[in-house]
C-alpha cells in the first residue's frame, strides 16, 4: 500500500487529507514539525510528501532541503496559502513535485497525490533486465531470451551510461516505458528525477504548457505560474512517449531546448537553462513522417542520438511462454487464485494467437482468464472470447477452436505414426482434467457426468497418469478400495 506523509501544524489539515485519501487506499502518516516529518521520512520511507510551507520553525524553503537531502526522489507537494505560493513555486524551481492551495480541495488533492504516486512508482520500482542482479522483489521485469530481445538488452546497457538522447521505437504495447526506465536506472542520472510524458494523451496547448511551463495571466485559466516538466526535471530524465503526436509548432520549440538546453515559459521572456537528459517512444514511422512533413528531420535525427527497435511479441513467439509465466505469477497472487499452471491445450491456442496488442494484450488476457478460472489449471474455456475465435480456421469447428485438430495437424506435420492412440490420450486427458477439475476432484459426481463407473474413471486417471499436489476428495457413498486421486497441475 502507497504512503503518504503530511507535515503541517494544523490538525484540521492533516485528518482532511487522511479522509480523503482513505478510499483510494492510501496509508496516511503525519507529523506536526519539520523534525518528526524527517524522522518518519527516514523510517517509513514514504512515495509522496504533503509539506505546508509555513510551519513555525522553519520557512518552507528550508525544509525543503531537508526533506529533498533525505530523499531526492521523493516527490514533494506543498500546501501553501496565496500569500506563500511564489515560495512554493520557487521550493519547484528546486524540484519540489507541486503545489496546492488552502483550503485543499478534496477532489485535487486525491487526483495530484494519485499523480505523484505514479511519478515515485515509475522512479523507484526498478526494471530487472535478463543478466542483472535484482534484489527487489517488487521490480519490474524485461521478459524474453529470443535474439531481438538480446539486442534491446545489450543496447540498454551500452546506451544508459551515455548522455544522450534515446528513440525508442515499437509498436504499442511492446513496453517501451519498461525500456525507457531501464535506460534511465541504469544511468548516473538514476538519483535525480524521472518524469513522464504521454504527447498524445494531452492537446497541443495544454502540452506545451506542461513541458515549459507558463507565467501567470499568459492565457486564460492562468491564474498562477506553472513550473514545467523541462524545469521541474533539471538533473534528470523526461521520457516524451508518443512523441510523433507532438504539432510541428511545438517541435520547433523542442528542438531549441534539446539543441541549447534553454527555454521560455509561455508568456515570459526569462531564459530558463536545463540539464534534462530525453528519451523519446513512438509507434509511429517517423521517417515517412518527416517525408510527408509531419515531422520536423532536424528534430528526427536530433532524436534519434541512439535507437532501440522493440519487437512485436508475434515475431518472437518463443517468448510468450515465459510471459505467460511471469503475467500467471504475479496476477495468482494479486488475485488470491491458487493456480499453478496452463494447460497445453491453453498454451497451443495462445502459441497460434497473433497478438495485436503485444505484452499488453498478452498481460489484460491472463489477467481476465484468472479471474474466470476455476481450479489449479487454466484451461481454454477460461480465455477471453476474443482470443478464442482468432484460432487459425484450419483448427476451427463451427467458429470455435477444436483442440483435438489442433493437436492432429501437429501430429501430421510432425510425422507422428501412433496418431490414433495419441489422439484418444490427449482427448481423455483433456475431458478427465476438465471435469475433474471443474467437480473439485470428486470422482462419484465425476463418473456420473461421464457416464462411466468409478472403477473406470480410477483405471484412466492411472493410466493417463495424472497427479497434483493435493488431494481429491471423494464421496462417502465410494467404495473403501478406491484410492485418493489428483487432476493434472
Amino acid at each position: 500500500m502507497p504512503t503518504v506523509l503530511v507535515v503541517d501544524d494544523d490538525r484540521a489539515v492533516r485528518h482532511l487529507v487522511r479522509e480523503a485519501l482513505a478510499s483510494d487506499q492510501v496509508q496516511v502518516i503525519d507529523a506536526a514539525t519539520v523534525d518528526d516529518g524527517l524522522r518518519l521520512l527516514r523510517d517509513r520511507q514514504p512515495d509522496t510528501v504533503l509539506l505546508d510551507i509555513m510551519l513555525p520553525e522553519l520557512s518552507g524553503l528550508e525544509a525543503f532541503h531537508k526533506f529533498h537531502a533525505l530523499d531526492p526522489k521523493v516527490p514533494v507537494i506543498f500546501i501553501t496559502a496565496m500569500n506563500s505560493s511564489d515560495a512554493a513555486i520557487q521550493a519547484m524551481t528546486l524540484g519540489a513535485y507541486d503545489f496546492m492551495l488552502k483550503p485543499l480541495a478534496v477532489d485535487s488533492l486525491r487526483k495530484l497525490v494519485g499523480q505523484s504516486l505514479e511519478v515515485r512508482r515509475l522512479m523507484s520500482v526498478p526494471v530487472s533486465v535478463p543478466g542483472a542482479t535484482t534484489v527487489d522483489d517488487r521490480a519490474d521485469r524485461l521478459v524474453g531470451n529470443s535474439p531481438a530481445m538480446q539486442d534491446v538488452y545489450k543496447a540498454i546497457g551500452r546506451v544508459a551510461p551515455q548522455n544522450v538522447t534515446v528513440l525508442i521505437r515499437g509498436e504499442s504495447g511492446t513496453g517501451k516505458e519498461l525500456v525507457a526506465r531501464a535506460v534511465y536506472q541504469y544511468s548516473p542520472r538514476s538519483q535525480k528525477p524521472f518524469l513522464a510524458v504521454n504527447c498524445a494523451a494531452i492537446p497541443d496547448a495544454l502540452l506545451e504548457s506542461e513541458l515549459f511551463g507558463h507565467e501567470r495571466g499568459a492565457f486564460t485559466g492562468a491564474d498562477q505560474r506553472r513550473v514545467g516538466k523541462f524545469e521541474q526535471c533539471n538533473g534528470g530524465t523526461l521520457f516524451l512517449d508518443e512523441i510523433g503526436d507532438m504539432s510541428l509548432l511545438l517541435q520547433a520549440k523542442m528542438l531549441r531546448v534539446l539543441q541549447q538546453q534553454h527555454f521560455e515559459r509561455i508568456g515570459g521572456n526569462q531564459t530558463i537553462s536545463t540539464d534534462v537528459r530525453v528519451i523519446t517512444a513512438t509507434n509511429r514511422d517517423l521517417e515517412e513522417m518527416v517525408a510527408a512533413r509531419e515531422f520536423r528531420a532536424d528534430l528526427y535525427y536530433r532524436l534519434s542520438g541512439f535507437t532501440i527497435q522493440l519487437p512485436p511479441l508475434r515475431e518472437r513467439p518463443a517468448d510468450v511462454p515465459p510471459l505467460l509465466d511471469y503475467f500467471l505469477r504475479r496476477f495468482a497472487a494479486s488475485l488470491d487464485k491458487d493456480v499453478r499452471g496452463i494447460a497445453p491445450q491453453t498454451l497451443e491456442i495462445l502459441l497460434r494467437y497473433s497478438w495485436p496488442g503485444n505484452i499488453r494484450e498478452l498481460q489484460n488476457v491472463v489477467r481476465q482468464a484468472l479471474l474466470s478460472t476455476v481450479g489449479p489449471v487454466l484451461l481454454p474455456e477460461f480465455l477471453p472470447a476474443a482470443v478464442m475465435n482468432d484460432a487459425p480456421s484450419s483448427v476451427e469447428t463451427g467458429g470455435k477452436p477444436n483442440q483435438l485438430m489442433v493437436l492432429l495437424e501437429r501430429l501430421l506435420n510432425d510425422g507422428g505414426e501412433n496418431i490414433y492412440g495419441e489422439a484418444v490420450a490427449a482427448m481423455d486427458r483433456y475431458v478427465l482434467s476438465h471435469v475433474l477439475t471443474r467437480t473439485q476432484g470428486n470422482l462419484s459426481h465425476a463418473a456420473k457426468i461421464l457416464g462411466i463407473t468409478r472403477g473406470s474413471l480410477r483405471n484412466k486417471i492411472r493410466s493417463l497418469g495424472l497427479s497434483i499436489d493435493r488431494q481429491i476428495k471423494v464421496d462417502d457413498a465410494a467404495d473403501e478400495d478406491d484410492e485418493d486421486v489428483s487432476v493434472p497441475n
